[in-house]
């Protein structure tokens, strides 16, 4: 068993997987992530800093989700978050479109040449057979 502190509020909990936060904490995180979804739909022009103010969630958090893609920002919105590889503005995730597919397309190769090739009996028909 795997007994761990809540990052947010101390107590100690079974940690099975994700976040090391509690369960009550995470269902609390759950709630704030629901009221922001809700505040941005009611409000689509808010940027971050006001929906954090508004809904008393950290910037951070609300970037977290964003990066997680759980939130996206609008497509008239004058704030974008950069994709990690190259820079280019994107709108929710860590990864633009066209890096995404380049980094799918690379690990897809490596996978192929990684691949043992198929196995080739070594009787070939000709000699005595067992």
């Amino acid at each position: 068993m795997n007994v761990r502190n809540c990052r947010k509020c101390g107590s100690l909990f079974n940690y099975l997987s994700g976040p090391p936060i509690c369960p009550a904490c995470r269902e609390k995180l759950e709630e704030k992530f629901q009221e922001v979804k809700s505040y941005i739909r009611d409000n689509k022009g808010a940027g971050i800093q006001e929906v954090a103010e508004a809904c008393s969630v950290e910037v951070s958090q609300i970037r977290q989700w964003l990066r997680e893609e759980r939130l996206e920002l609008a497509a008239d919105s004058a704030l974008y978050l950069n994709c990690e590889s190259c820079g280019t503005p994107i709108r929710s995730g860590r990864y633009c479109e066209k890096c995404a597919a380049n980094m799918t397309r690379n690990l897809q190769d490596v996978l192929k040449a990684n691949k043992p090739a198929p196995r080739q009996d070594k009787n070939d028909g000709e000699g005595p057979k067992m």
